[in-house]
């Protein structure tokens, strides 16, 4: 099966689309402040201030709201009015955040739709292709000496 035709199986799909989107934003945005909010231009952040942005994961049926407020992410309940949407398949994500693919191949294939403010979705892929992968290493968010205690506690 070709990437492009990859969608998640349908049974799971289903239970994802019936979750209430709310609480998958808190989370979502959760991993944005840890892994991502320090590594952003305060020039990028002032741009993003206020605005409504969406996550849709089209093949789970599920959208992830969230805007950058008072210096942090923080989740959202959007109604109407939204700045931008990315939406992708479930896999189409996970190939991006991997750069496994291109996020302009995907958008000319029409596998990533960017809807909205033309300008912000720019500005937001943009920054993130700027972005070193290791800024995720796991050793960015715990220091050495924590792992080493929690390893050390847990052999006690």
């Amino acid at each position: 099966m070709s990437a492009a035709s990859y969608q998640l199986p349908s049974p799971l799909a289903k239970i994802l689309s019936r979750l209430p989107a709310y609480p998958g934003s808190v989370v979502f945005v959760a991993g944005l402040n840890l892994a991502l909010a320090r590594h952003l231009p305060a020039d990028t952040l002032h741009l993003l201030d206020g605005r409504k942005l969406r996550i849709q994961v089209q093949d789970a049926g599920v959208g992830l709201d969230f805007a950058w407020r008072n210096g942090s992410f923080s989740a959202a309940r959007h109604d109407s009015d939204i700045d931008l949407t990315i939406r992708a398949n479930a896999y189409d994500f996970f190939l991006l955040a991997q750069r496994k693919e291109d996020p302009d191949t995907l958008f000319f294939s029409r596998r990533l739709v960017m809807e909205g403010d033309t300008e912000l979705g720019l500005l937001v892929k943009n920054t993130l292709d700027a972005i070193d992968l290791s800024v995720f290493s796991p050793s960015n968010f715990f220091s050495g000496r924590g792992l080493s205690r929690a390893g050390g506690a847990r052999k006690r």
